[in-house]
């Protein structure tokens, strides 16, 4: 079974990373995979939480900050190396490799784990983000076979393992500000009565 979903994976690794491949997705996709590329992005998504996103944005800035710790430790330092995969740009032959050579482990990915678990993570705090960032998370996730660096499956297990650690911690977000909503509430109503 594992030797027929292995085979699965190198045919899909081969389609997305050979017959996709053209000039413009060449430039597009080694661009968005850079999380240099990206910084801005996050500089100003995060002072848009902390001036207009009121109380919930700026307890969600301090839980996308331990959800990204998280989830990249539990990805990069703990899952890869426990699982080994070798990454297919070492393994396999004639991969078009678009960015340079990776010798860390493959599996799962790490940029898919992070992606996505941010995606959900605002989607279930701030619905009205429901199509921008998992559409942003998948394109960046799409990335990492394209330009050579991963498997599908180790993408596939990156967005599973990223939906749960978003979910996880947009709970613990959502918990955290319905207890200082009721605090608020409470010292409202005891200076209610004490007036």
């Amino acid at each position: 079974m594992l030797e027929l979903l292995n085979t699965i994976d190198i045919y899909l690794f081969y389609f997305i990373n050979h017959t996709l491949s053209n000039p413009l997705f060449d430039k597009f996709f080694p661009f968005i995979t850079d999380i240099k590329h990206w910084y801005l992005v996050y500089v100003i998504m995060l002072g848009i939480l902390w001036t207009k996103g009121g109380r919930i944005g700026k307890i969600s800035i301090l839980g996308v900050i331990l959800l990204i710790t998280f989830s990249d430790q539990l990805s990069s330092n703990f899952l890869k190396h426990y699982f080994e995969r070798i990454r297919p740009c070492v393994a396999l032959d004639d991969v078009n490799l678009l960015v340079g050579l990776k010798k860390s482990f493959s599996f799962p990915s790490s940029h898919a784990v992070n992606n996505f678990a941010v995606a959900i993570y605002f989607v279930m705090l701030f619905p009205k983000m429901k199509w921008i960032l998992p559409a942003i998370a998948f394109l960046i996730a799409f990335s990492r076979p394209y330009i050579g660096v991963h498997y599908p499956f180790d993408i596939l297990a990156g967005g599973i393992l990223g939906v749960a650690c978003g979910y996880l911690f947009a709970k613990i977000t959502l918990k955290v500000d319905e207890y200082f909503e009721n605090r608020s509430k409470k010292s409202e109503n005891e200076s209610q009565v004490t007036s």
